[in-house]
């Protein structure tokens, strides 16, 4: 079956944050919409100008894009998720430009299974800190991700 773009990120929004509450899963479609539009550097070229499942499915991004894991089935993937009418009203709400002012530009997060977050994810000096929200840290972009 092939899913809509709607039907996808709502999927990939209750996989990746449905615990964390309606900021929670708004950040995270804040940040798959921000790589989305992006003007520059790895997620301007990997989405094409817009294409959200090149966003969705870029390899090694979103543990929920597949169902294999370090390989073991991961059961935790967007196809075996159900989205009730609170993750599409979240995806439409992205999807119609909206953001959550506390995100901003952040391109990525990361739940750090501890109470500190990193001061730079990715690991490669392109993003720093910007905030926590719930169990997963948001990062904005550094002069340096242009180069990515």
């Amino acid at each position: 079956m092939v899913y809509s773009e709607r039907e996808l990120l709502a999927r990939m929004i209750q996989c990746e944050a449905g615990g964390e509450g309606d900021n929670g899963m708004k950040a995270v479609g804040t940040v798959i919409m921000n790589r989305v539009q992006v003007p520059d550097g790895e997620y301007a070229r990997i989405s094409q100008n817009g294409n959200i499942r090149n966003i969705l499915f870029q390899a090694g991004q979103f543990d929920c894009a597949v169902e294999t894991l370090g390989g073991n089935y991961n059961p935790q993937n967007i196809y075996n998720m159900n989205p009730t009418e609170e993750h599409y009203y979240i995806a439409d709400w992205v999807l119609s430009g909206n953001k959550l002012n506390e995100i901003g530009e952040c391109l990525w997060y990361m739940n750090p299974f501890r109470p500190n977050c990193p001061q730079e994810f990715p690991y490669n000096g392109s993003g720093s800190l910007h905030t926590r929200l719930g169990k997963h840290c948001f990062y904005r972009p550094t002069a340096q991700y242009k180069n990515t």
